[in-house]
């Protein structure tokens, strides 16, 4: 399938303000397919607000930002950005989107991640309920980003089209969170300054399988395997060596300071699939685990077969560091997929289910 051109721009609401919302207003507002139509902010201190200025793009863009949900609904849009925070309210979320389709409105969503590939995860008859709301709304669904999303979904899939034989494909996140700004999942759901005998919830059997899981079964699939269930998961969590601040919580020597986490598919007991996460809060922590080749971040992919192949991939922020620019891919993954979103058929969609996805229209001093 080759990309979708729309005819003309598509009307856009950015659902959130935060740290994934406000790069996605400057993202819409970029992009010469797309017109940013309204903003849906959960603080009523930005309710009337432009949205240039909750973007802090300097300028304003005469969209005002509201807590009204059925008011955003009422402007017909043709899709909606989903950037809201979802980890904590997975299921909650879950509605809030499967409503957004049965009232016909399109919708990319960097949450919850159980959504980029529920087959295997989620109850059957919770997936069948957020497709017959896309059959009734005539909307797609589509939850996508970074990590979970393209960094270990399209990225290794494209990579095994060089394949003559493959083994196994192992996907990684190596990086330094200590700039990741986002308080709940630092320290609430990672439990990074917390005792070690502490167990956030993250850490229980199962969960990981639910966060990470979907992209190891979605390899699968695009690869043709079956694997065997349940996954395998493996965690080794380190005390930090030294005593650090992050922008998110304070890491004191000898609390949680890095994790090095894996979600496995085996087929027939053999590991064919597995998703890695390096996080450290302290770069010059557990020296003997993985690093990038450059800068404070990267997302790796390793495919051992026929050829062996290795990938690394980095970014890094303009004015920003790498989890700056985390912010901003992730929301470009969902902007630059709306026009194929808009067009594709109605329910959930996983990354298989799209044509090819670019930035289309974004060159700089190229025009439309």
């Amino acid at each position: 399938m080759s990309q979708v051109i729309p005819e003309k721009p598509l009307r856009v609401v950015v659902w959130s303000t935060g740290t994934i919302g406000r790069h996605a207003i400057a993202g819409v507002d970029a992009h010469p397919d797309l017109e940013l139509v309204g903003v849906w902010t959960s603080t009523p201190e930005k309710h009337g607000k432009d949205a240039g200025e909750l973007a802090g793009l300097g300028r304003e863009l005469g969209v005002k930002a509201s807590t009204d949900r059925d008011e955003l609904i009422a402007l017909a849009p043709d899709c909606i950005v989903h950037g809201a925070m979802t980890d904590d309210r997975v299921f909650e979320s879950i509605e809030d989107l499967t409503g957004f389709i049965r009232d016909g409105v399109n919708v990319v969503s960097s949450g919850p991640v159980i959504l980029v590939h529920p087959k295997g995860t989620l109850p059957d008859e919770m997936i069948a309920g957020i497709d017959e709301a896309g059959r009734q709304g005539n909307a797609s669904l589509h939850v996508n980003g970074i990590d979970p999303g393209f960094a270990n979904d399209v990225l290794p899939l494209v990579l095994t089209s060089l394949s003559q034989r493959i083994d196994h494909v192992k996907v990684s996140e190596i990086a330094d969170y200590s700039t990741y700004y986002q308080p709940v999942v630092m320290k609430d759901l990672f439990g990074f300054g917390q005792p070690l005998e502490t167990k956030p919830m993250l850490w229980e059997p199962g969960i990981l399988s639910t966060a990470w899981g979907p992209v190891v079964r979605l390899i699968a699939e695009g690869l043709g395997v079956t694997l065997d269930e349940p996954l395998q998961e493996y965690v080794d969590r380190r005390p930090a060596p030294r005593s650090v601040e992050t922008v998110s919580v304070d890491v004191a020597e000898g609390t949680m300071g890095s994790v090095m986490f894996r979600v496995v598919g085996t087929v027939d007991g053999v590991p064919r699939v597995t998703l890695e996460h390096v996080t450290r809060t302290d770069a010059q922590a557990e020296p003997d685990w993985p690093r990038p080749l450059e800068g404070d971040g990267c997302y790796r992919v390793e495919i051992s077969g026929e050829p062996e192949m290795k990938l690394e991939f980095t970014h890094h922020g303009e004015h920003g560091d790498h989890n700056v620019s985390g912010m901003i891919v992730t929301a470009q993954r969902l902007i630059n997929a709306v026009p194929a979103v808009v067009a594709a058929r109605p329910g959930l969609l996983t990354p298989l289910d799209l044509p090819l996805v670019t930035g289309r229209g974004l060159v700089s001093g190229a025009g439309r």
